[in-house]
């Protein structure tokens, strides 16, 4: 999800749904080291819980980034393990590091000394021809050996060379019972599946097996997946529209333009907001159009709205606690 979780995609989908997590874009360790930490770290308070995803694969490095992310504020430090790209692979970090389980035991060890806040591992079934249930399972009893209790699982291996990312989400098969076995073979330990969920339908059927279900690129393409998550998942009375939802972008952008935030960094992941839905192709074509000229404003997101409905600002109700 690289260049698409950022903190204005992370404040939409808050916008539709209160206590899903939310999780930002991979981070190298060395970026918030060096880099400028405000554009890298700084989120919405509206966010929580949100956590931060590090790439990295010296232990030092990822606990002095992971300290950072903890006093900034976020509620969970996620190390990835599961990226298959060339360039993160050209870096030692990834999906990579299963070939290294006891490198990455040393990491997730630093991390977990460094911060008081949950740690947290998101990682394939296997890597090229290492793919078997005995490995993953031993590979999630070392990490558990050193203390972490949370397992984010994309229920396929990674082809580390010969497949684009986007083939690694696809033609690696599908394994959800691998998933779910080691739910059974470590029930003390926190299982969240990934991979291959569109809606939230069959986010609930895999949660029969595991106990949390991961949703990315199915978001993305279209937010609303998750309209109905706070209400079927968490009991939670809230919901909203689409229409309020864009209205409350709207106030969002207004704010961050007069801080110096171009239109087209919000408006580029509002296009899909209003996907299969009347005047949907309308909002999409101004908002592709437009917002990615220079000096684009808030004019732009209310000719958008034109295409969809009516002009009077929809309320949502604001953020509170339930």
């Amino acid at each position: 999800m690289l260049d698409r979780t950022d903190r204005h995609f992370r404040y939409l989908v808050r916008l539709i749904t209160r206590q899903t997590r939310l999780y930002t874009e991979m981070v190298v360790d060395q970026s918030i080291l060096l880099g400028n930490r405000p554009r890298l770290l700084d989120f919405n308070p509206q966010e929580h819980p949100v956590a931060l995803q590090l790439a990295g694969s010296l232990p030092h490095r990822l606990a002095a980034a992971a300290q950072i992310g903890e006093e900034w504020g976020y509620d969970e430090i996620n190390l990835n393990l599961g990226c298959p790209s060339e360039r993160v692979q050209g870096g030692g970090f990834g999906a990579c590091l299963m070939l290294e389980p006891d490198r990455v035991v040393e990491c997730m060890a630093a991390i977990r000394q460094a911060v008081r806040i949950p740690v947290t591992a998101k990682h394939r079934l296997g890597v090229d021809e290492v793919e078997s249930y005995p490995y993953v399972a031993r590979f999630v009893e070392k990490l558990a050996g050193v203390g972490i209790e949370v397992f984010i699982v994309h229920a396929r291996k990674a082809h580390l060379k010969g497949l684009s990312p986007a083939e690694n989400r696809t033609i690696p098969p599908l394994r959800y019972e691998w998933v779910y076995r080691l739910k059974q073979d470590f029930p003390q330990l926190t299982i969240v599946l990934n991979g291959g969920v569109r809606t939230l339908d069959e986010a609930q059927g895999h949660l029969a097996h595991v106990d949390g279900v991961m949703l990315g690129r199915a978001v993305y393409d279209d937010p609303f997946v998750l309209e109905q998550a706070d209400q079927k998942l968490f009991g939670l009375a809230h919901a909203t529209t689409r229409l309020a939802v864009a209205w409350a972008m709207l106030s969002y952008a207004k704010a961050q333009i007069e801080l110096g935030t171009p239109l087209w960094a919000i408006a580029r992941h509002m296009l899909n907001m209003f996907k299969g839905q009347p005047g949907g192709r309308s909002w999409r074509r101004v908002l592709s159009e437009r917002a990615p000229r220079p000096g684009a404003g808030i004019e732009v997101l209310q000719a958008a709205l034109e295409q969809v409905g009516p002009q009077t600002p929809v309320s949502l109700s604001t953020f509170a606690s339930d």
